[in-house]
């Protein structure tokens, strides 16, 4: 075997079989509150395209727990089989007892099919399910996370109290999907809450810019798996979304550049925690799950 054979064969391994598994908790600060406030510990979730058999990724799931966090947010794409219902609840274990909000993916409608990962060098998947009906079993997925007090947020607003705070919150449907509503949404956040969160699954610039005019102050999404397969030096070569690659994952500001308004918000990306089973490999972007402490902003 050749030496590129080699290091080709070694590349793929360690992209399947190790790094696939290897989770991180991230850690990450945002000064969002008002001053004065207490900090507030945000449990942020998002593709983990369960499929029965994922016991290390359950495994890690039912840990997070320990994190004791204030309110738990999943961004979608949660399943990615008919059978992984029942395994995502029992992952999430006692954090189904905590103040939790989520929105849905195009995975969590849709079965994934084989696809040739390339296409998204020159391609996005955008709105590609529009025609099809759903395969998965989503709707019991929501009647069983809404039926432990998660508050549905697809097409939706609502509000929580999650560590002494009053939380307004809305969000949309997947936008990769084309199934988000934001008019259903729209208005000025609620100014009497103590903070305002928007959530989504896919990070679509237009459904950003429409968050942070209406005045919520940190927005979280998922969708993007950090580019799944990067480059050490470069980073993600594709977002198979709208947003740019250098907010594939992480944290950022949303307008980047302030509009007439003043109005910009925090955007959280979360690399997510799964693959999807026809591509079942990361390289260089670990699989994550991030805690958000929120902490007062500077006074002005």
């Amino acid at each position: 075997m050749s030496i590129a054979a080699t290091a080709g064969a070694a590349t793929l391994g360690y992209a399947t079989v190790i790094e696939r598994n290897w989770f991180v908790l991230r850690h990450q600060a945002v000064p969002v509150l008002p001053p004065g406030t207490a900090p507030l510990r945000v449990l942020h979730i998002s593709d983990t395209h369960l499929t029965p058999g994922r016991h290390r990724l359950m495994a890690f799931l039912r840990s997070l727990d320990t994190l004791e966090p204030d309110l738990v947010v999943n961004t979608g794409d949660s399943i990615a089989s008919p059978l992984a219902v029942r395994c995502l609840l029992e992952s999430l274990g006692p954090l189904l007892d905590r103040p939790g909000v989520f929105v849905y993916g195009s995975n969590d409608l849709y079965s994934p099919k084989p696809a040739n990962p390339a296409r998204y060098l020159w391609r996005t998947s955008v709105g590609e399910h529009r025609a099809e009906e759903p395969d998965l079993p989503w709707e019991e997925l929501g009647e069983e996370l809404t039926a432990r007090g998660w508050l549905d947020l697809n097409n939706r607003r609502g509000q929580l109290k999650a560590g002494g705070l009053n939380i307004a919150f809305a969000g949309v449907h997947d936008s990769h999907s084309l199934r988000d509503r934001y008019h259903l949404v729209a208005g000025e956040a609620d100014p009497g809450a103590d903070l305002r969160l928007g959530v989504m699954h896919s990070p679509e610039p237009r459904v950003l810019d429409r968050f942070a005019a209406d005045g919520y102050e940190l927005l979280l999404a998922g969708h993007t798996h950090g580019g799944q397969l990067c480059v050490p030096g470069f980073g993600a070569l594709v977002t198979n979304c709208g947003i740019d690659r250098a907010r594939v994952r992480g944290l950022s500001m949303h307008p980047q550049a302030a509009p007439a308004d003043g109005k910009t918000a925090w955007l959280h990306v979360s690399a997510g925690l799964g693959t999807s089973p026809w591509a079942p490999a990361r390289f260089a972007c670990r699989p994550e799950a991030t805690l958000l402490t929120l902490v007062p902003r500077a006074s002005r």
